[in-house]
């Protein structure tokens, strides 16, 4: 393949055959540069491919799929990864997408909508990596890393998801200025808020809690209801000194379960990330 700037370059594991010529023609009529593989390869082999994104059916891999998504998805952590598979279970794809995946799409669908998720994990991609040329950000007791797609706390990991790290980098960068739901999603996960989604409120409460876990003396995410979101550091106890805290929910966010997340992102498509 080619290195040209600006060509979107995939790899496509799958065997369907019907699926595989019907994208194909989209692929090479877009003018992107892609191959297919009939299995997985080494991490090494996709490094030097220099892709932009992935495109794999679990189902070719059987059981090897989750242990091969979990190291793509970890040992590069710019490569927009993406699941298009039929006959997905909602733990599959909770399983997927926490692993790393940035999009789950379920067969049969539309070669359209395909490259468009595609297109849309890139974007995500191309701004997370021009974020990691800034050196690392510290705040009350986090250390944001933006080469590691990491947050520390005494030089140890929170553990965040490719997922979760953007969230908290996107809310950080605009330190103390409220952003919105709306901006939140289409930052973060590339495209229009559907009504009703509730992704980004689940995805700030699993990111608390990791923070409350490792960093239990701080408070830095606050939420402004019916708007957004603000990331502020602040020791706890200090709220309200010199100023007016917004007001808190008891668990400060509405509880979602996984199965609402599910049912909302759903809505937006078949994506849950």
């Amino acid at each position: 393949m080619s290195t040209q700037p600006g060509i979107i370059r995939l790899a496509v594991i799958d065997t369907d055959s019907s699926f595989l010529t019907v994208l194909g023609k989209r692929l090479e009529g877009a003018g992107w540069e892609h191959r297919v593989l009939a299995d997985s390869v080494p991490t090494e082999e996709l490094v030097a491919m220099k892709l932009n994104a992935l495109l794999v059916d679990v189902s070719v891999l059987g059981p090897r799929a989750w242990d091969f998504l979990e190291e793509i998805c970890g040992a590069v952590p710019g490569l927009g990864v993406l699941v298009c598979t039929t006959q997905s279970t909602v733990a599959q794809r909770v399983r997927g997408l926490r692993l790393g995946a940035d999009d789950w799409i379920s067969k049969p669908c539309h070669p359209e909508e395909v490259m468009a998720r595609i297109e849309a994990v890139v974007r995500r991609r191309k701004r997370a990596a021009a974020r990691a040329d800034v050196g690392p950000v510290v705040v009350g007791e986090l250390e944001i890393r933006p080469d590691q797609y990491q947050a520390l706390v005494s030089g140890q990991s929170i553990g965040l998801t490719r997922r979760e790290f953007e969230l908290l980098q996107l809310l950080a960068e605009a330190h103390g200025q409220v952003i919105e739901r709306e901006d939140i999603y289409q930052k973060v996960w590339g495209y229009a808020m559907a009504h009703g989604d509730r992704s980004v409120d689940v995805f700030v409460r699993k990111l608390r809690q990791k923070l409350q876990r490792h960093s239990a003396s701080w408070r830095y995410i606050h939420t402004h209801f019916g708007i957004g979101y603000r990331f502020e550091p602040e020791p706890i106890g200090e709220a309200g000194e010199g100023g007016v805290e917004v007001p808190a929910a008891p668990a400060d966010d509405p509880v979602v379960s996984e199965a609402e997340l599910l049912d909302a992102s759903n809505g937006a498509g078949s994506t849950v990330a």
